[in-house]
């Protein structure tokens, strides 16, 4: 029998509700995910947040712990005079994109919000993010990414990072934004090995969010053909009213979690020949 596949499955937005907070700590607890990407930037991520789940790792490294850069609405930013700001806040990603694209965007105030946001999970966990990526893909972002390698690289520079490019199996599936994020990657890449910075070979687990979705049979997908080391993104979560105040994506995540806590995901990761990479550095963060 060939040997197992090791990838990483990591649940992002730790720290936005604390319905999510507990959702992703259960699952760590359970050895059902190995990741976890923490935001800084959000308002459910205080000191016994943290605690919590920084005491998950004591003894034994149950999950990489990362920081998820945000730098797009509601949230809002944690330097002084960033810019552009709506009403206090970041811009949505929308218009991150655009301003984006369009070579818009000024990268002094990027490069001193991501550089704060990256101190306050020092901080917050007393050692620096085992990878860094980005809420809504905002990394791969045209300066945004200048931005954040720049400081990946100064501040954190043992730290992987999170590229979007799927495996290349995976490339010709009629997928619109799996496709814009293949491309996107492609510089992100480029730009994380000239500063030396690894990053995962392949990216998986985007999805249309919507009422239809079913996850159970939507997750089988993402481990076609990713490599040893793959990544996997994913959002479990409790619903509670923080959360409907914050993020559109509310119920799909309890279908991740009942998903991820039940006997049928250890099967479904056995049937690929798949199993959790170790955090402690047995599996390979990255390529």
């Amino acid at each position: 029998m060939s040997p197992s596949r090791r990838i990483w499955l990591c649940a992002d937005d730790y720290g936005m509700a604390p319905g999510i907070n507990e959702a992703i700590r259960q699952l760590i607890l359970r050895g059902r995910l190995n990741a976890t990407s923490v935001m800084t930037a959000a308002p459910h991520l205080g000191a016994d947040e943290a605690d919590a789940l920084e005491t998950l790792n004591s003894g034994k490294k149950r999950a990489a712990l990362g920081l998820h850069v945000t730098l797009t609405a509601p949230f809002k930013p944690l330097s002084k005079g960033f810019a552009p700001l709506r009403d206090g806040a970041f811009p949505t990603i929308g218009e991150m994109t655009r301003l984006a694209m369009t070579r818009r965007l000024t990268p002094e105030p990027l490069t001193i919000e991501i550089a704060t946001q990256l101190q306050a999970f020092l901080s917050a966990f007393g050692h620096l993010p085992d990878f860094v990526d980005g809420h809504q893909h905002v990394q791969l972002l045209p300066t945004v990414r200048d931005a954040f390698l720049t400081v990946v690289a100064e501040i954190a520079p043992n730290a992987w990072v999170r590229q979007c490019g799927r495996a290349r199996s995976a490339w010709l599936l009629p997928d619109h934004k799996g496709l814009a994020l293949d491309v996107l990657s492609l510089g992100f890449k480029s730009q994380a090995m000239q500063r030396g910075l690894a990053s995962n070979p392949a990216f998986a687990g985007a999805y249309v969010f919507s009422d239809k979705a079913r996850f159970a049979r939507i997750f089988p997908r993402f481990l076609k053909g990713l490599p040893d080391g793959g990544l996997i993104m994913c959002h479990p979560g409790f619903v509670d009213e923080a959360l409907k105040g914050l993020d559109p994506v509310t119920t799909l995540r309890e279908h991740e979690f009942a998903f991820f806590n039940s006997d049928a995901f250890p099967a479904t990761l056995a049937d690929h020949g798949v199993t959790l990479a170790q955090p402690s550095g047995d599996g390979g963060a990255a390529a």
